[in-house]
């Protein structure tokens, strides 16, 4: 029996790209022998260290990206839709809280953690809602089901040094590999770190693996 290979996820909800990465290895996760490990990082700090800048930063690809968000919704069947004022969305306000909350609820009820990230990233890219604000996330908390208590007790905790310290670890442990934007995937190949930028990488990382690669809705695909 061939060894299960560990693919580990450097995403943040405020990236579009991460939502399709996410969701296709949530696809994926039960048809390829891997163990998928979800790691919720701040995408401002990568970009800060790294000196690299959200393409919406450059003009001509801004007005691309828009077209290209479009296609790829339809094309991975994510109800990607660009927010209204995408500046002051995803430049000003940042991801840093939800961030946060999203690795309190890693810490000590992962149960809920994928929904969690799926519900922000379904408020702040489908719906064109906030994601900072205390009563969003316990929106968005709600709707991943975690209990109300629970849910305002995992926001209270967003500023203990715990938090704070694990999402910067997650984030250093990113810039360790060599990680300069998300998503990034990280695939351990025979105990080496392999790293893949980007949601558009999966025929590759399939053909690493040694698996197969059915496209973006493989439960509609023949297996």
């Amino acid at each position: 029996m061939s060894q299960r290979k560990v693919l580990e996820l450097f995403y943040d909800v405020v990236s579009p790209y991460s939502w399709l990465g996410f969701e296709i290895l949530c696809r994926y996760k039960n048809i390829w022998n891997v163990d998928v490990q979800l790691r919720p990082g701040f995408l401002g700090g990568i970009m800060n260290t790294t000196g690299n800048s959200p393409p919406a930063m450059v003009p001509k690809k801004g007005i691309y990206m828009t077209k290209d968000l479009e296609r790829l919704a339809e094309f991975y069947q994510v109800p990607l839709r660009q927010p209204s004022d995408f500046f002051h969305v995803v430049i000003k306000k940042g991801s840093l809280s939800a961030m946060r909350f999203v690795t309190a609820v890693q810490m000590s009820h992962p149960e809920y953690l994928e929904e969690v990230c799926r519900e922000l990233w379904v408020r702040i890219w489908s719906e064109d809602k906030d994601i900072t604000e205390p009563e969003s996330i316990l929106q968005a908390a709600k709707k991943a089901g975690i209990p109300e208590d629970l849910a305002k007790k995992l926001l209270s905790s967003i500023s203990s040094p715990e938090v704070k310290t694990k999402l910067k670890e997650t984030t250093d442990k990113a810039l360790g590999y060599g990680i300069f934007g998300m998503p990034s995937i990280v695939a351990h190949i025979n105990d080496k770190p392999e790293l893949y930028f980007g949601s558009d990488r999966f025929e590759l990382l399939a053909h690493r693996l040694g698996e197969q690669w059915l496209g973006p809705m493989p439960q509609k695909s023949k297996l």
